[in-house]
Parts: C-alpha cells; sequence; structure tokens
C-alpha cells in the first residue's frame, strides 16, 4: 500500500509517497530532496512515518555530503558524535564505517546501548556500495515485544540488563581480520562502558513497549549466567524473527533513517573485498524509561588507557 502524504498537509514543496517494504517494519519515502532546509510540515510529515515503520529509506540522495547530512540530521534534534570512535576528519558527528578497514559489524544490534541515553535515531548514508552483498537488515523491537506471550512480556517487564561495548566482536564469523580486531581493541574499547537498561522500554514518543537487546548486553542482572544465556536467546529470537524484519539492498546515494529506540539492525558481511562505505550521524537520545518509571544508568566507565586509530560499528 502506498501512503501519500496530502499537498494541503505539508504544501506544494513536496508531495511525499511512502511505500512500505515489509509487513511490519521499513518503508521507501520518494518526493523529497533531503537537506538542512526541510519545510516543517514536510518535517513532521517523515516523523510521523518513523514512528509508524520505524526505519525510513531514501533513494538517489547523492547530492548530500558531510556537511549535508549534518545539518539535515540537527532537524531531529542535537548530533551526538559516538563515544570512543573518533570523527570523521573535518566533521564533528560524521561516523565513517569503512569495510575495507574491517570495520563489519555483522551481529544484531542497537546503537551504543552502552550508555544510558543512547542516540534515540541514526542515519545512515551510503557512500560506495559493494556490487553485490553488503546489505542492511533491521528488526522491529516493538512487535517483537508485542507478539510475546503474556506471561513471557510479565516477565520481561520486570528484567534488566547489563550492557557494555566489551563484546564478542568476533561473534559467529570464521574469521574477522586483524585490522579490525586491533582497531576494535584499542579504540572502541579504549574507554570502557557498562549501563543497566530495562529489558523493556517505553518509547517517549509513541507510548510503545520494545526490548533493548543486542549485542552489546552481557547478561541479566540477577540471574545465572545459564539462565541469563537462554532467556536473552529467547527474547532475541523473538527480535529476529522473519516477520519483524527487513533487508536493504544499497546503492549509492541512499539514505536510511531508523528509530534507534525500536529497532535493531545488522550489517551483512557477505561482500568479500568489494569496497563498502557509509557514513553516520546520531541524534541524541535519552535514558530509557522501565516499564514501572525507573531510568536507565550509568554502573561503571573506566576512562582510556591509550588510542591511535579508529573503528565504527555501523
Amino acid at each position: 500500500m502506498t501512503h501519500l502524504a496530502s499537498a494541503d498537509t505539508i504544501g506544494t514543496a513536496a508531495r511525499l509517497d511512502i511505500r512500505p517494504v515489509a509487513g511490519r517494519i521499513g518503508a521507501e519515502v520518494h518526493g523529497v530532496r533531503l537537506s538542512g532546509d526541510l519545510q516543517p510540515a514536510v518535517l513532521q510529515t517523515i516523523r510521523q512515518a518513523l514512528g509508524r515503520h520505524k526505519v525510513l529509506f531514501f533513494r538517489g540522495q547523492t547530492h548530500l555530503n558531510e556537511a549535508g547530512q549534518e545539518a539535515f540530521g540537527r532537524l531531529f534534534g542535537s548530533l551526538v558524535p559516538h563515544p570512543t570512535v573518533p570523527s570523521l576528519a573535518g566533521t564533528a558527528n560524521i561516523l565513517d564505517v569503512d569495510g575495507s578497514r574491517g570495520e563489519r559489524a555483522s551481529s544484531w544490534h542497537t546503537d551504543v546501548t552502552f550508555v544510558p541515553g543512547y542516540p534515540a535515531i541514526s542515519i545512515l548514508r551510503s557512500v560506495t556500495a559493494p556490487e553485490r552483498g553488503g546489505d542492511t537488515l533491521w528488526a522491529n523491537t516493538a512487535t517483537a515485544y508485542a507478539e510475546l506471550s503474556p506471561a513471557l512480556r510479565d516477565l520481561a517487564d520486570r528484567l534488566w540488563a547489563l550492557h557494555s561495548n566489551v563484546y564478542d566482536y568476533v561473534g559467529d564469523r570464521q574469521s574477522a581480520s586483524e585490522q579490525g580486531l586491533h582497531r576494535y581493541q584499542t579504540v572502541f574499547t579504549s574507554t570502557r562502558y557498562e549501563t543497566e537498561h530495562p529489558l523493556v522500554h517505553v518509547h517517549a514518543e509513541t507510548g510503545e513497549r520494545s526490548l533493548i537487546l543486542g549485542h552489546f548486553v552481557q547478561r541479566i542482572v540477577g540471574l545465572p549466567s545459564t539462565d541469563s544465556r537462554l532467556l536473552l536467546e529467547l527474547f532475541q529470537n523473538h527480535v529476529t524473527r522473519p516477520e519483524n524484519v527487513v533487508r536493504w539492498r544499497w546503492a549509492a546515494g541512499d539514505v536510511a533513517v531508523w528509530d534507534n529506540r525500536a529497532t535493531q539492525h545488522r550489517a551483512v558481511d557477505d561482500y568479500d573485498e568489494q569496497p563498502r562505505i557509509v557514513r553516520r550521524v546520531t541524534v541524541a537520545g535519552e535514558p530509557p524509561v522501565a516499564v514501572d518509571g525507573r531510568r536507565s544508568f550509568l554502573r561503571s566507565v573506566t576512562p582510556p588507557q591509550s588510542a591511535s586509530s579508529s573503528i565504527a560499528a555501523e
């Protein structure tokens, strides 16, 4: 189904054509040239679509450069750099993700959940896309929560989990590049964070309940390691069920905007040695609020020892 924003709503400057991509998540948006000068009504329509579809895709935005991407991002709120990774040279907030440097975060995650106020919105722009492979998957953590049985929802509502940027970087990959592993060890974890989040939070804008999971989760607080591992796997499997997932095939100039409070994503590492470069900005968020009203909090932070290079996680 195609959703058209009426001219009465957004004026004559643009007529947005919003086309859902998958049943529960994702929509393509046509009829808009992204910039920092969008009319307020156009931005409002995009915001409303983001709340509904969780991730929006804009094709053919080849006019955007780093400054334009940052200007567009600021329409959604204050931009924040990555907590440990230096921004692209000449920019304040651009995270440069280059697969040739081993920066291939091929596991499910929500951006930067190892800090309490992790980003509310992420905006990713494709600079160089491989001829094959290198897709990104997004999963809807709100529908994942909604499909749980009442007993599991009640359990999830009461659980808290410890998140850290010290995680299993290699994961289930057969191998990881030495260069990428070195950057992970020397920069991504140069400052080490531990944060406690509720397993379920109430979205500040939509009021929906969503699961906070992904590869930065270490364990469920207060449970033995075996029980924690089994429960995390159970809830995570609901998030990544095919019904809750959309897959995007990148072309240079594509822009994806997603609600980082209601999604997880994964960059697929199947493009061999082909070039793949994407650049990201993130919009500041607030510490999530649990069902009982408590907020996420920083448990510990270990200052950096040394750092001399860069790594990024898309």
